[in-house]
């Protein structure tokens, strides 16, 4: 399976990744069934889109609603100084693995987390398995919009070990509570837009 697609597909849709579109549909075509049916939906919404509409549905997506952020552990932790200490634990995994991060990208972005779990898929798993409430949220507030990338979200889980109920239940929590409140005294770490963040 190509995580390295999701993670492209999952980014702002700009030039050079309209231009790639042949690539890309290359690559959905070695995608296992169950991924490659909501890839090529989503495929086909690219061809058939303009330009300044796809940009627009993608704010729409990813910066009207904070319940759809990818930033992933901003949902779990908000911005406690724990959100800190998850985002060094994750650079560090990402340097293990020779993974570059670029200026002002956060490791939680949902895309990069796909692109080092193409390096180490079992690594990557098991971040994705541990941040598994903050993806059905993400997933949902997808869904409720009718937006067309709750598909690639719904490609992402679909290959991951099914959720727990105790998972589900954050994730309904986390939908009607948000994230938790910074604690006094604590320097937060702000949620950042999700426009052009690690675009």
């Amino acid at each position: 399976m190509s995580w390295k697609l999701l993670s492209v597909l999952l980014q702002y849709p700009d030039d050079a990744l309209l231009e790639a579109m042949a690539e890309l549909e290359l690559t959905a075509a070695q995608l296992p069934p169950a991924q490659r049916t909501p890839v090529d939906g989503f495929l086909a919404y690219l061809r058939a889109t303009p330009p300044a509409v796809l940009r627009q549905a993608y704010v729409e997506a990813f910066d009207f609603d904070r319940r759809s952020a990818m930033h992933l552990t901003w949902h779990t932790h908000g911005d406690r100084r724990q959100r800190g200490i998850e985002l060094v634990r994750l650079k560090r995994h990402y340097a293990e693995a020779g993974l570059p991060l670029a200026d002002g990208e956060l490791p939680d972005y949902l895309p990069v987390i796909l692109e080092f779990t193409e390096l180490r898929p079992g690594e990557g798993i098991e971040l994705l398995v541990g941040l598994r409430p903050s993806l059905e949220l993400v997933r949902a507030a997808l869904h409720r919009r009718q937006s067309p990338y709750a598909g690639l979200l719904d490609a992402v889980c679909v290959v991951l070990p099914k959720p727990t109920a105790r998972q589900l239940e954050q994730a309904r929590r986390l939908a009607l509570e948000g994230p938790p409140a910074e604690l006094v005294g604590l320097e937060p770490v702000s949620a950042p837009d999700a426009v052009g963040a690690g675009a």
